[in-house]
């Protein structure tokens, strides 16, 4: 009879654990355990380039947020992208938003990088200053198949010379 109850409390024990296991991976995952109380910008882009929902948001090296939402707007055709930000950053009204690639073909992320302005964005304010995904396969492709020397070489006829 002791054996059954300390076995009953074991493994009530190993479930609990492996419950708080599974829910603080989902938390983390969804990035929902990123500070308590956060606060919402938009930023505009050409390109979003792969940038999904739950993407992180990186100051200076240092993740800040996560990108809440990725949509598109019907009048321009631009993408709209949402950034859930630490209430206890304060971004000046004329930072950048950039999205960046972890490594080669990694992980999409915006990278923010602060301006000098003295005045602060607000809650909904949406950041203009942007640079869009660089769109790596047709890099590749006009490096591969030879496009990027017969655009320098048309430049370099016509007496334009680009750096």
């Amino acid at each position: 009879m002791k054996n059954t109850k300390l076995e009953l409390s074991v493994g009530i024990f190993v479930l609990l654990g492996i419950a708080a296991i599974i829910y603080l991976t989902i938390k983390l995952g969804t990035g929902s355990m990123v500070g308590g109380n956060t606060y919402l910008i938009e930023a505009r882009f050409n390109n979003s380039g792969g940038l999904h929902s739950g993407s992180s948001v990186l100051l200076s090296g240092v993740t800040v947020g996560r990108v809440e939402d990725v949509r598109m707007d019907p009048s321009d055709y631009n993408a709209i992208v949402t950034l859930k930000l630490r209430s206890g950053l304060r971004l000046p009204t004329d930072s950048m938003a950039s999205i960046k690639t972890t490594g080669l073909i990694g992980d999409k992320f915006v990278s923010l990088a602060p301006g000098a302005d003295e005045t602060y964005m607000t809650p909904g304010t949406r950041i203009t200053m942007t640079e869009s995904a660089v769109d790596l396969e047709s890099l590749i492709g006009k490096m591969a198949f030879g496009s990027v020397d017969k655009e320098k070489n048309n430049h370099e006829k016509d007496g334009k010379t680009t750096p």
